[in-house]
């Protein structure tokens, strides 16, 4: 058996006319979607990230502003910039790109964005609805391989899933969504003993550790989804995920490849939860 490729490539252009149509909706109503981004430093992965979420913006209609601080900016000034993006009612959703220097304070900066515009969905209160089940922002990634499963109209109740890695990005967000589909969630990470035990019990197996090729198709149950989170540069400079594909994929039924898989969804999902603030900020 050799799986079924999940093509994030393929769905996200879907997803993105559909969302191209609601936000041209909204502008015309004179509410054209908004999304704010800060960019501190000169990390070479993080302004690859923004050019891509900006490039995606322009897509779709969402209209987008990029500030972009020196390494040794203080806290201050980042989070008085915050402050002014929370009260422009042109701006839907403000995004921090992560990592931040030292100086920072990341749960600081993550807390000074309203809740109402953070489109990460990182916030603590949105974090709080979203364990109550009642979600504003869901994180992006997570609400990305969500919607990846609903269009493969993969049922999730009852089945036996296993989320690798805890991260406040991914993992506990995944969780809480796969609990939320009524699944049955077992979650691993650096401490759990025989990993292989668990993801070898997985329908749906999540991994999200930032490890290359750690998950092995030895330990992939027969006919599973492997959702591959992960993205690593190998020193060749090639990318990989946190799953070997090439023996995973001659085990699982359905698996996502790195690149091409949940990364676009991510920043599709980005997108999603802006048109849905500028939704909520026209009165909708």
């Amino acid at each position: 058996m050799t799986a079924k490729i999940l093509d994030g490539n393929a769905l996200s252009a879907k997803l993105r006319e559909s969302l191209r149509h609601r936000a041209a909706e909204l502008t015309a109503q004179g509410c054209q979607p908004g999304l704010a981004v800060i960019l501190v430093g000169e990390n070479p992965a993080s302004q690859v990230y923004v050019r891509n979420k900006i490039k995606a913006c322009e897509t779709v209609g969402v209209h987008s502003e990029k500030y972009e601080f020196p390494a040794d900016t203080p806290p201050e000034k980042v989070l008085k910039k915050i402050a002014a993006l929370n009260a422009d009612p042109k701006i839907h959703g403000i995004l921090v790109q992560l990592p931040l220097p030292p100086q920072f304070d990341e749960d600081e900066v993550l807390e000074a964005i309203s809740a109402e515009k953070d489109v990460d969905g990182f916030h603590a209160e949105n974090v709080g609805l979203l364990a109550q089940g009642n979600p504003r922002f869901i994180s992006c990634t997570p609400y990305g391989v969500m919607e990846m499963l609903s269009a493969e109209g993969i049922s999730l109740r009852g089945k036996e899933a296993v989320v690798v890695g805890r991260s406040n990005i991914v993992g506990k967000p995944m969780t809480l969504l796969l609990i939320a589909a009524s699944a049955t969630v077992t979650v691993c990470h650096s401490q759990t003993r025989d990993l292989a035990f668990h993801t070898r019990r997985a329908d749906v197996l999540v991994a999200a550790v930032g490890k290359p090729k750690m998950i092995t198709g030895d330990m992939v149950k027969p006919g599973a989804v492997v959702i591959d989170v992960g993205i690593n540069r190998l020193p060749d400079g090639k990318l990989c995920g946190d799953v070997d594909f090439e023996s995973a994929k001659e085990v699982a039924s359905l698996i996502t490849p790195v690149p091409g898989g949940v990364g676009p969804m991510t920043i599709t999902m980005l997108l999603a939860n802006t048109i849905e603030s500028a939704d909520r900020a026209a009165g909708k």
